[in-house]
């Protein structure tokens, strides 16, 4: 069902539309686990017959909110790639999509990072599907651009590091980013492009980033002290 459900949001209405975006507030505000459909029904002034005329759980709701965002900010960056000539254009522009987008539905970016693995089922496969076209095609991109740059004082770096490093980065936004604040989400992008892309050291040689350890001997790291795991 819930497939069937996703495959052509545009087919629902304002209303659905907007019990998506206040059950995602609510969700970033109390957790997926705490919240309620009368919490949903109570915010949003919609009867509980009224919720479950549009979604059929709780979870459902969720997959909804999961589902439109994943697959609203895929069909976006697919369509502004076709302006993108070279890899570094395209790279700057998944870049810049991402952070836009989700500049504008923090809410959603919070539900989408903290309830990824609340979805169970039919539904989790569908969302873990979009997710993982999203990330190979940010890692193919990834890579055009790496071959592109390589030369030789250029080091390779590891593609599944790239990949992850740059959505932390990104994604983390929605705990420290206000859109309101000093900082637009022009030059929210502008800083996070040149950080990914130039580096914070830009210039510094790899003798100056090697990292040498002095000793041989193991270190425990443990946080605790005793010798039991």
């Amino acid at each position: 069902m819930a497939t069937n459900l996703s495959t052509d949001f545009s087919r629902y209405d304002q209303k659905l539309e907007f019990i998506l975006r206040k059950a995602a507030r609510i969700f970033a505000e109390k957790g997926y686990h705490s919240t309620s459909m009368r919490d949903i029904s109570r915010e949003t002034r919609v009867s509980l017959a009224g919720l479950y005329y549009y979604c059929k759980s709780k979870e459902e709701l969720l997959f909804l909110i999961q589902d439109n965002c994943f697959g609203r900010v895929l069909e976006r960056l697919e369509e502004r790639l076709k302006e993108a000539a070279t890899p570094v254009e395209k790279l700057r522009v998944v870049i810049e999509n991402h952070l836009s987008f989700f500049a504008a539905n923090m809410a959603e970016m919070k539900v989408l990072s903290h309830e990824a693995e609340e979805l169970s089922g039919e539904m989790y496969n569908h969302v873990s599907g979009k997710k993982q076209q999203y990330t190979r095609l940010v890692r193919q991109i990834l890579s055009e651009a790496e071959q592109e740059r390589q030369g030789a004082n250029h080091t390779k770096i590891d593609l599944t590091v790239a990949t992850y490093a740059l959505f932390g980065m990104m994604n983390w936004i929605y705990n420290w980013y206000d859109p309101r604040g000093p900082l637009s989400v022009n030059d929210l992008v502008d800083n996070i492009t040149r950080l990914f892309l130039s580096g914070f050291l830009n210039g510094a040689d790899d003798g100056e980033l090697s990292l040498t350890r002095k000793s041989t001997k193991a270190e425990q790291l443990s946080v605790w002290r005793g010798t039991e795991a």
